[in-house]
This record gives structure tokens, C-alpha cells and sequence, in this order.
């Protein structure tokens, strides 16, 4: 016989009554009171203890079953309903014919701790609580048990069996887990509080479970009854801790769990569901709950076998439980009850009390002014923009970084890394793959044994390891295989790499890693969804930083609450565009302006970008390479930039040496190309020829001197195959001259200067070309590159592209009727820059969207990306000044400006500060300051003939930028 431990329980001090708080009246409780009432005495006897009842359903069962449910709602009154799985539609449905046909409204319940997708298909699942756990900012998890709320409120969902308040303080429990907030009970309480606030502040009333607490045990109530083998004194400051917190901020219901704690129930074995000590004295009294008291469901083994079907029930009851969960035999459970009432062993005051309250909570939840589902939008409003907001934003906030050593992530430096990517687990990987491809090249090692991943993996300096596990449901296993510590230990030791280990599972798939000596660094994702691959990606190349701890001790090296806390440097990240406050259904008229330019054969196919806020929030493909194409643009997809070279390349160089003192904006060319000396260029300057207001000519044809009278490339300038004399290559068996050149330099400097003081003209980028080249004695294609590109982490912006990527990576730009009579894929389509061998200071640079906006967010961040500086925030600003807007001259010191009047190059909805430029062949890019947007617009709308104008006389490139704007959310 156990001895009674109960009344030392009455004498701590921390078992103070919370007071006569209670959290199911409402501010105005007059009209709650008089409908309490109003109900209560206008039921009989039966129907009053029909109400103390919430059965079973799912929705995806067979009308039988589900017409048993429905009869019992007719014929025995019953209070309440909790759907089990199934799909929304089918729910709402089924809640709605039940409502139809019940006296008083149900009261409708879920298991919904991670959102509705918990039960339902086709619905939302939010983070895990040991994800949330790890949350240093409790008003992240008070948004999501607020979209939780509003998702089982959508629904007809009254009552959410949520946040589970157990803290785990095992790593074996196989029921709670993933499903807890961590093994520390004020952060426990601390995110419970939130997520009830949240919850409640949707309309759903809110239960903490599993009361005393479920956390230490590695035993499953749903087959046999736990034993809580804990003090009183511990009980009191671990388990019952958050339920205490959670109860002072407004829970409205608790669950009672099915467990034998030894210290509060005397009897052995007897389920704390059934005990009055811990229900009625130790809830209720002690603590002061006055809410609604729920048992666990009735039908789990850890009670069903207690006492035969109805008696179960009558315990539960008996021992101060208001409603019954899940009852086996509903007829035979109300046979009891009448029983007991008519013999006094439930007293009228009794009954009266948890039938009230049921009441009162049907009132809160807004049952007194019932309503229907609407199932119109059903499926659209449960699965909104606004979900995956929230899930991002807590996910973000829950990475942790357990270590890192030498300050390795944010990785830095790129231009010196070379990165693996090795994938452990049984779930997918290819999203955080993917994820770490927008940033640098990383490249996927497989291997069947650890001698070959030694072997490949040491041609990197960098491995980065991701564990995905199964992340269907927070049951699923999450532990390394044999085979996968080893190969981690092995991997880890390799002296010619660093090595970060991303974990996507619970963190307790840690412990089994003997020591972590080898490894430098260790990010835990928590969870292996979409989201939180590729945040974990952008937290490692700093687009994001880290704040999260760990909820549990995850490893000798990482008790609880480790968490080094990582920067960002300012790298692009990726989001939904209204994480940066626009909308996703405006923003939508974007693909429809697209699919116009593509339907009116404006241009094959596109790439779209539009970031703002540091965030990529558009980033599409449209189209094919050309009308045949078999496949489709890709986010790889090259394209001939055109002018766009002008501020992505030689630009930079000349912002780059006028902070070394190597060039100055009051430069003439007489003092960049000597030979220009006694020539009508001689005193045009470095500000007036950026600024396009130098009266230089547009452009110069030099490539028609090169044709024969039939316009053919003509021998005397030409050779099939490339020679000392023949270097640069112009195209596919087409090389020029080496003389040539000077030719080109002699044309320039007999050009007589224009009459109209503004003229675009690409003449200046040869001379600045020449002049940087001159200056550092290097090709300006490697000075850029070193300088920038690589860097930056760029992989696909370059000059002659073939010479690094196959021809079906590039787009075609023309079908050459005139000059090299050939398609122009992989060679720049300007004529110039290709009589350069294809590297013009005016054209020629090849990219993709997402890179170009990579260079035009560093200049939006004035001048800074990625851990480096490349320019003085003053430099760039002085760079993106109209010198000569007085003049009616709208340019910038080598960046495009918006207009100074009603047309122009921008859509007239950008600021003053805004700069970019646009291409011949179909590009445009541009950001704003103000608004923080970069916007890149890449095409080929010369394919297959440059008479092709249509693109340009149609605005579309400016149409899409208005809709970018009218899409911020004011």
C-alpha cells in the first residue's frame, strides 16, 4: 500500500490560487449569464447530461458511421463533437448538418497543435512546438496560435486541444516530443502563454494538455498508463509549472491526462483522469482553475480497461472533470449517470456546475448567434499567402546555431570556396540544395561507401551535411543510421575541408554523435519542410541570421538554451511578397502582362526578379529559348545582357578607380587615350560622356568596313579558324583581325562631336574600356570578375559565356541575317563588343536574374554585399547623381535615371533615387532606394530578328514595374 503524499502537496507555497478568475466569462457577462441560464433551465434531465459528452467523427468515414454520430446529437443531447481526420470540405459539411439537427449549438473540437493539417488533408501545418520552443521572441508564436485560431474558427472549430503544455524532459517519450515546447518550463509557459493569446484572440478557446504532466515518461497513454515517478517538490516547479502560467494568461480549458503520478493519487495504477485528488483538489482547489476540465480521450488504453464502459465516465466525472472526451458506450455512460443522479451520488449543484460551464464556453466561442460554415473559398481561405508568412517568419526565428567554429557561417569570402553537399536521411533534400545554388556553386556528392565520399570529397574546401528526416508528422523517426555517424565522424575529420552540419529533425538525433571535436559547425532546422530548408540555406550564407536556442539539451556539448547568435551580411534572401508588405494577388498581374508580351510574340521567353527589402519575392521563367525550343527558360537560363554591361561592368571599375585616385569625374579623354589629344574628343569628360552629355555619336557600324559590296564578312578582315593575326573570335568560324582594333580607336578619335548636347551614346564605354585596360595591364572581363563577380558568388555572369557553359545554357539572341549570318547564341549579339571578341566596355556580359539583382542590391545597399565593401556608400551615391537634370538631361553618372517629364525609361511611379538601365536585346533592371526594390527583366526580344520592336513600342517592361508598385501595401 503506497502511502498518501498528498498533504505535504497543501503546504507549497507556489500552490497559491490564481484567483477568482475566470477564464470562460466574457467582458460583458450579463447577456452570457441570462443564455447560460436561459438553456440550462429549458433542458431536461437527460439533455442536461447529454451535454457533459463530446464523441468522435471523422469526416472520411462512411455515412453509417457518420449518421450514428448524428442520431446521437438528436436523441441523446450530446454536447459536443471532435472531428478526427478527414478533409475540410467534408468537416464543414458534416459540422453543418450536425448543428442543423442539435438543440443547443455543439461544441465543435480539434486536434489542431499545428494547425488544422494535424487531422485534415489540404490544409496548413505549422512549425512543431519544440520548433517554436527554440523561439527567442514570444510574439512569433502568438501570430501562429493565431493563425491556427483563425484557420479552426474558418472551420466551425470552437475549442483547439492545444498548446500541449507538457515539458519533455525525456528523450524517449514516444507520444510528446516534437510536440512540446522544450524541457524547460519557463519556456514552456513562456510559449504557451503566447500561443493561447494568439489563439484566443481568433475566437477559439484555447486547452492546455496533458495535465499533471505528460513530458517524462517513455511510455504511450494511447496503450498503456505512464507512470510519473516524480516528488511533489519537482512536480511543482517542472510539470505543473507551465499549466500555473498558462492558466494566469487566459486558458480557457485544460485537459487531464491518463497517468499514474504516485505523489498526487495514493491508489496504485488509478489514471489521474480519474482521481479527485488531482482533478478536484489539486486543479481546481489548489490551483484555482475555474475553466473547463477535459479529460484525455476515454477510449485510450491507459483508462478504457480501468472500469467497464459508462463506469469510466461516471469516475471521470465524479473525480471533477467537466467534459467527457471520447466516451466507449455514450447509452450505457448516461444509463450511469441517471443512476447516480437519482441516487445522490451526482448532486443537482454538481451537475449543474459543469453543465454551466460547457455552456458558458459555448458562449464564448460565439454559439449563442450561431452560424454555418460558409464552404464557399473554404479550401482558398485555409491555405492563404498569409500561412506560409507565418511559417517563415517562426521558422527564422528557430534556427540554431549550436557551433561555429572560426565564425564559419555566415560563409564569407566566396571567391576561395569550393562546396559540397552531402544528403543523410530518408527524406529530400533537394530544396535546401537548391537553396544553397541561389548563393555559390555547391555540388551534391553521392557516394555508396566512405572510401569514395573521402575520395570526392576532397577536391572541396567546405562540406556541408544535411540530415532530412520524414517530416510528415512530429512521430517520425529522427535519428541517424549506423552507417551515418560513421560516415559523419569520417567526413568531419578530413583535414582538407570545414564541415557544417545541418539538421532537419529534432535535435535530439544529436545525442548520438560521441562528440562533435571535429566538426566546425552545427545548424538545426528543426524541421525538413520546404521552409525551413531554405532558410536554413540563407542562414549559412547570411541572407538571414540566427537567434534560436535549443528548447532541449540536444548533446553533452548542447545543453539547453545553446545558441550562438549569427549576422547577416546582407546577402539576397527569398520570400513571398508579403512578407515585404505587397501583395501576391496584384503582383499576379505580372505573369499576365508576361503571358501578353509572349502571346504577341513580343519575345520568346523572359526571367522576371523583383526583390524588395533584401528579399527575392517574383522570380519566374517564362517562355523558351526560342518559338522551337522544346524546353523551357529555367532560373539557369543565360542571356546577353547588352548595355546592361555598361553599369554591371564597366562601371564598377570606373567607381572602383575613381576611389583609388585612377580616374576622376573631370577627366577628359585627352588624359585617358593621349592619342585623343588633338581630336574634337579631346576635352569631353568622364562625367559628361557617363552622363550622356558629352555630343558624342550613339554609335559607330564598324563592322560595316568589315563586309564585302555583297555585305559578307570579307577575307581581307576575316579567317574561319583563329591565328595570331586572327585572334578575336566574332562568332561560330569567325575571327577578326588583331589590327582591327586600332582601327576601331583611329574611327573614334576622327568622330566630330554632335550638335544636340544629349545623346545616348555607347562610344564612351570603348574609351573607358581601353583606359581601365591600359591602367591595370588586364583584360577589363578578369578585373571585373576578380573584383566583383566572383566575390559575389556569381556562377553565370561572364563574358563569352561558351567558353564556360554549353550552348543550350544560352539563349540565342538573333538569327544574323547581315553580318555573321549564323544564330547568335553564346556570342554577344552587339557587333562592336563582338569585333572585341565579344568583351565590350558598352556590351557583351552575359547573366541571369538572379545575379544581376544581386549587384544591383549591392548598390541599393550602398555599395555593400555579402560581408564585403565594395564601394564607399558616398561613391555610389555620388555615382547615382543627375549632374545635369538643370539641363534637361534626366542620366546619372553611367546609371539610367527615371524621367524628367511624362515619358521615359521608368513607369513614373519610381523615386528621384532611382537608377538602371535597359538593353537592346530585351533587358531592363532598376531599384529604388526608397521603396528598396530591384526589379530585373531579362528577354530576347531580337530572336529571331532585331526589327522585332515590338516589346519596345509596347511599354511592357514599365508596365510591369507599375504593376510591381501598385502591389505595396500602403
Amino acid at each position: 500500500m503506497r502511502i498518501n503524499r498528498y498533504l505535504p502537496l497543501l503546504l507549497l507555497c507556489c500552490f497559491h490560487a490564481i484567483g477568482q478568475f475566470n477564464p470562460l466569462v466574457v467582458k460583458d457577462s450579463v447577456p452570457q449569464t441570462a443564455w447560460v441560464e436561459n438553456q440550462y433551465a429549458n433542458m431536461s434531465l437527460q439533455e442536461r447530461i447529454g451535454q457533459l459528452f463530446m464523441v468522435s467523427v471523422a469526416s472520411n468515414q462512411g455515412k453509417s458511421a457518420t449518421d450514428r454520430v448524428k442520431s446521437l446529437i438528436q436523441e441523446q443531447r450530446i454536447g459536443g463533437v471532435i472531428f478526427l481526420v478527414g478533409g475540410p470540405v467534408q468537416q464543414a459539411k458534416l459540422t453543418n448538418e450536425y448543428q442543423a439537427v442539435s438543440k443547443v449549438p455543439l461544441l465543435i473540437g480539434s486536434d489542431a497543435e499545428w494547425g488544422m493539417a494535424m487531422r485534415l488533408d489540404s490544409t496548413y501545418a505549422f512549425p512543431w512546438n519544440m520548433t517554436l520552443g527554440a523561439i527567442q521572441d514570444s510574439a512569433i508564436v502568438e501570430k501562429v496560435g493565431y493563425q491556427i485560431g483563425k484557420h479552426a474558427k474558418r472551420l466551425g472549430v470552437h475549442i483547439n486541444f492545444a498548446p500541449d503544455l507538457d515539458v519533455n524532459n525525456n528523450p524517449e517519450n514516444p507520444i510528446i516530443g516534437n510536440r512540446s515546447f522544450g524541457e524547460d518550463p519557463k519556456n514552456v509557459a513562456q510559449k504557451g502563454r503566447a500561443f493561447v493569446r494568439g489563439m484566443e484572440k481568433a475566437g477559439v478557446l484555447s486547452s492546455g494538455k496533458h495535465f499533471p504532466g505528460h513530458g517524462d515518461t517513455a511510455t504511450d497513454s494511447h496503450k498503456s498508463l505512464p507512470i510519473i515517478n516524480s516528488s511533489v517538490e519537482r512536480l511543482d516547479s517542472i510539470e505543473l509549472y507551465p499549466f500555473k502560467k498558462t492558466m494566469e494568461a487566459g486558458l480557457s480549458s485544460i485537459m487531464v491526462a491518463h497517468l499514474d503520478v504516485p505523489s498526487l493519487e495514493s491508489r496504485e495504477g488509478h489514471p489521474s483522469t480519474l482521481s479527485k485528488n488531482i482533478v478536484t483538489e489539486v486543479l481546481q482547489n489548489q490551483m484555482g482553475f475555474q475553466g473547463l476540465v477535459i479529460t484525455d480521450a476515454l477510449n485510450m488504453k491507459a483508462v478504457s480497461q480501468f472500469a467497464p464502459e459508462g463506469e469510466v465516465e461516471l469516475k471521470a466525472f465524479l473525480a471533477g472533470n467537466d467534459m467527457l472526451l471520447m466516451p466507449e458506450n455514450v447509452l450505457k455512460a448516461k444509463e450511469k449517470f441517471i443512476e447516480a443522479y437519482q441516487s445522490g451520488l451526482i448532486t443537482e449543484e454538481r451537475l449543474s456546475a459543469s453543465v454551466k460551464k460547457i455552456l458558458m464556453a459555448k458562449y464564448k466561442a460565439g454559439l449563442y448567434k450561431y452560424q454555418a460554415v460558409d464552404l464557399e473559398n473554404l479550401h482558398e481561405d485555409l491555405n492563404s499567402i498569409e500561412n506560409d508568412v507565418v511559417y517563415e517568419e517562426a521558422i527564422e526565428a528557430a534556427i540554431t546555431v549550436t557551433k561555429n567554429n572560426f565564425s564559419l557561417m555566415p560563409i564569407k569570402k566566396l571567391d576561395n570556396k569550393k562546396i559540397a553537399y552531402v544528403h543523410f536521411g530518408d527524406d529530400s533534400g533537394a530544396p535546401f540544395h537548391a537553396a544553397l545554388n541561389k548563393y555559390y556553386e555547391v555540388t551534391h556528392i553521392k557516394a555508396k561507401d566512405i572510401a569514395e565520399y573521402k575520395k570526392e570529397l576532397a577536391k572541396f574546401n567546405l562540406v556541408i551535411i544535411g540530415l532530412h528526416k520524414d517530416n510528415s508528422s512530429p512521430w517520425k523517426g529522427y535519428k541517424f543510421s549506423k552507417n551515418e555517424r560513421f560516415w559523419l565522424e569520417e567526413i568531419s575529420r578530413l583535414r582538407t575541408s570545414n564541415t557544417i552540419l545541418a539538421l532537419f529533425a529534432r535535435p535530439y538525433a544529436l545525442l548520438d554523435i560521441l562528440n562533435f571535436d571535429t566538426m566546425d559547425g552545427v545548424v538545426v532546422g528543426y524541421q525538413n519542410s520546404d521552409i525551413a530548408q531554405k532558410k536554413v540555406a540563407e542562414v549559412i550564407f547570411g541572407a538571414i541570421g540566427a537567434t534560436g536556442k535549443l528548447p532541449v539539451s540536444a548533446h553533452g556539448e548542447f545543453p539547453v538554451g545553446t545558441g550562438v547568435d549569427v549576422q547577416a551580411i546582407q546577402r539576397l534572401g527569398y520570400s513571398v511578397p508579403e512578407r515585404v508588405g505587397m501583395s501576391s494577388e496584384i503582383l499576379s498581374e505580372v505573369d499576365t502582362l508576361v503571358h501578353n508580351g509572349l502571346d504577341s510574340l513580343m519575345f520568346p521567353g523572359a526571367q522576371v526578379l523583383i526583390a524588395r527589402r533584401g528579399k527575392v519575392i517574383y522570380n519566374k521563367n517564362f517562355g523558351k529559348p526560342t518559338y522551337q525550343s522544346e524546353h523551357g527558360i529555367t532560373d539557369e537560363s543565360i542571356y546577353d545582357l547588352a548595355s546592361l554591361t555598361k553599369i554591371l561592368s564597366t562601371l564598377p571599375m570606373i567607381m572602383k578607380m575613381e576611389e583609388e585616385s585612377k580616374i576622376a569625374l573631370n577627366d577628359t579623354f585627352k588624359d585617358l587615350i593621349p592619342e585623343y589629344a588633338d581630336t574634337d574628343l579631346k576635352d569631353v569628360s568622364v562625367l559628361k560622356a557617363l552622363s550622356h552629355y558629352g555630343r558624342l555619336p550613339s554609335w559607330i557600324a564598324f563592322y560595316l568596313d568589315t563586309l564585302t559590296k555583297d555585305r559578307k564578312p570579307s577575307n581581307e578582315f576575316y579567317r574561319q579558324n583563329p591565328s595570331e593575326a586572327f585572334p578575336y573570335k566574332v562568332a561560330e568560324h569567325l575571327y577578326l583581325t588583331r589590327s582591327y582594333k586600332d582601327s576601331i580607336y583611329n574611327r573614334i578619335g576622327r568622330q566630330s562631336l554632335k550638335s544636340n548636347r544629349y545623346r545616348y551614346s555607347d562610344v564612351g564605354y570603348y574609351v573607358f574600356k581601353e583606359y581601365i585596360e591600359d591602367t591595370y595591364k588586364r583584360p577589363i572581363n578578369e578585373l571585373v570578375d576578380e573584383f566583383l563577380y566572383r566575390p559575389l558568388g556569381l556562377q553565370r555572369t561572364t563574358f563569352n559565356p561558351l567558353k564556360k557553359f554549353p550552348k543550350e545554357a544560352i539563349v540565342p539572341s538573333e538569327e544574323d541575317d547581315y553580318f555573321r549570318y549564323q544564330t547568335v547564341q553564346g556570342y554577344v549579339h552587339d557587333m562592336g563588343a563582338a569585333m572585341q571578341g565579344g568583351v565590350g566596355g558598352h556590351a557583351g556580359l552575359f547573366s541571369t536574374a538572379n545575379e544581376v539583382a544581386k549587384i544591383m542590391q549591392m548598390y541599393l545597399q550602398g555599395g555593400y554585399y555579402g560581408g564585403e565593401r565594395f564601394f564607399n556608400a558616398r561613391t555610389v551615391k555620388r555615382f547615382n547623381t543627375c549632374y545635369f537634370c538643370n539641363k534637361k538631361v534626366r542620366r546619372g553618372v553611367g546609371f539610367d535615371k527615371p524621367q524628367l517629364e511624362e515619358k521615359g525609361p521608368t513607369c513614373g511611379c519610381v523615386s528621384r533615387k532611382s537608377f538602371g538601365h535597359s538593353g537592346f536585346t530585351g533587358t531592363y533592371t532598376w531599384a529604388d532606394p526608397d521603396e528598396e526594390i530591384v526589379y530585373v527583366f531579362l528577354s530576347n526580344r531580337t530572336y529571331p530578328s532585331a526589327t522585332n520592336t515590338l516589346l519596345i513600342k509596347s511599354g511592357l517592361r514599365t508596365r510591369i514595374q507599375q504593376a510591381i508598385y501598385d502591389s505595396i501595401i500602403n
